[in-house]
């Protein structure tokens, strides 16, 4: 084998070796941040659950009367607004292109049914997919993907209720990756604004003693008032949930894409030191094969005997 080639080799070899560490390196930090990330979602379940239960008694208790306008739909519904929610980052599988796909779907939809769009995107990757494609983007929110915080979800919320009760947009939904278990996660599309009345209501609006017996509960100022002001945290809340499981699939995804790229690494690995191998042992072969090559050739001529001119020799001395 040419030292060229074996040279070329080995750098390929010394590459994909560096490129394993890393993509390992990232699958361990995955692997640990899923951890964090299910403990967040699951930390945030109790204050969704009782803000929900908490709009629910209000509206049972005398807030379903309330006028605002979160509850209020419109006659028609000509402009929706999809919040994608996507990573900042690639190296994540299929994880960012699922999420642009349905919503890209979405879109689609509206668009052939004669209706407006808008898009408030969450994350870097959703903002230059589909700025590059020349979609209506209304807003767009990066850099914390992967630990989002209540207070930037509070700010999404804000902007989307502020553009919906000034009328620019007619409905509202999210677009976010639903983290199941750290093996599941489904790509989901669910209402946000305006609210249901069917899911704000139903609540008794009554919380029972101690002793078991139901107590009514009093409200100050009267519930409409409180449902008005409760409803926008509300939308922050489901808004943060999806924050949180987008960002817990995210770590999922990353996880499952580097372990695959390190295995593939692996493979490749064995693969060029195979050939790398076979080429050597076939030029050292090679090149023992010409070494007794030329030493039989060599041996051969000294068992040549030397012919005795005799008379010719003595002929041409003569002169």
């Amino acid at each position: 084998m040419a030292g060229g080639q074996e040279r070329i080799l080995r750098g390929r070899i010394r590459s994909v070796q560096a490129t394993k560490k890393i993509t390992r390196a990232m699958e361990l930090i995955a692997a640990s941040r899923i951890v964090k990330a299910q403990q967040r979602v699951a930390a945030a379940v109790p204050y969704s659950e009782t803000i929900t239960d908490v709009v629910k008694d209000l509206a049972a208790a005398g807030g379903s009367s309330s006028q605002s306008p979160l509850l209020a739909g419109r006659a028609e519904v000509t402009t929706t607004a999809y919040v994608v929610i996507t990573a900042d980052r690639g190296l994540c599988g299929g994880y960012n292109s699922g999420v642009q796909r349905a919503a890209e779907g979405e879109v689609k939809a509206d668009v052939l049914d004669g209706k407006s769009y808008a898009l408030v995107t969450v994350g870097r990757k959703a903002e230059g997919y589909f700025k590059f494609r020349g979609y209506n983007i209304a807003a767009s929110y990066g850099g914390f993907s992967d630990s989002p915080t209540y207070a930037q979800a509070r700010e999404i919320g804000q902007d989307v209720v502020a553009r919906y009760i000034a009328g620019e947009f007619d409905r509202v939904e999210l677009v976010y990756t639903r983290f199941i278990s750290a093996g599941s996660q489904e790509v989901v599309l669910r209402p946000l604004v305006p609210l249901e009345r069917a899911t704000v209501e139903g609540g008794d609006g009554k919380a029972p003693d101690a002793a078991g017996t139901p107590s009514d509960y009093e409200f100050e100022p009267d519930p409409g008032t409180i449902l008005d002001t409760l409803l926008p945290r509300y939308v922050e809340a489901r808004i943060y949930a999806a924050l949180l499981n987008a960002a817990a699939s995210e770590h999922a995804f990353r996880q499952r894409a580097m372990k695959s790229a390190t295995d593939n690494a692996e493979e490749l690995i064995k693969n060029l030191s195979r050939i790398m191998n076979r080429a050597r042992q076939d030029s050292i072969t090679t090149e023992i094969m010409e070494i007794v090559s030329g030493a039989e050739a060599l041996s051969g001529g000294k068992n040549v005997k030397t012919i005795d001119l005799g008379p010719i020799a003595d002929l041409g001395s003569s002169n």
